[in-house]
């Protein structure tokens, strides 16, 4: 399959899923969102993203407190903003990014890094190539998602430094 014919397949599919909800009216129900109400505490959400990091028990606990959880982004200064799957991505914990995209949290392309969705990555990429230089939490680059000494990756890492990426590594 050529790029022309990819993207079409891409365009066609994406065009399903956005008109599926008209075409089988009873079959999806969209969600509602509800009135704004307070701000989330600020002590509610920067727990909520530290445990977001290694402890899937506690996320569990807090999103049935506080479902709305699952959206906040805590503010570390300097611009440097974090939600609970950005934390589980750039520790790479998969079992909670999974958790968290099973109940519709927001991903990126670094947590897709982490999860090697290759496909993904290598197409988001080909569209908007400038998003090569995107930082993610705590300024890492996709590299630092890639070269995470893991065989999975390598197709990823190799992607990168084939488009002129370059970085050591990351000490967590």
């Amino acid at each position: 399959m050529n790029r022309k014919n990819f993207l079409q397949q891409v365009a066609i599919g994406t065009g399903s899923i956005v008109a599926a909800p008209y075409l089988l009216p009873g079959q999806i129900t969209p969600t509602k969102i509800p009135p704004n109400g307070d701000p989330l505490p600020a002590e509610k959400v920067k727990e909520f993203v530290v445990a977001g990091h290694n402890n899937l028990a506690r996320s569990k606990e807090m999103l049935v407190e506080q479902p709305t959880l699952l959206y906040a982004t805590w503010d570390w200064g300097g611009g440097d903003f974090e939600t609970t799957l950005k934390g589980a991505g750039h520790i790479e914990n998969k079992e909670i990014a999974n958790h968290l995209i099973g109940l519709g949290a927001r991903t990126n392309l670094f947590v897709l890094i982490m999860l090697v969705k290759t496909m993904i990555v290598k197409s988001y990429l080909e569209v908007f190539p400038q998003y090569l230089s995107a930082r993610g939490p705590h300024d890492f680059t996709f590299l630092h998602y890639a070269q995470r000494d893991r065989d999975d990756a390598k197709e990823l890492l190799e992607y990168f430094q084939g488009k002129g990426l370059k970085e050591t590594k990351v000490a967590l």
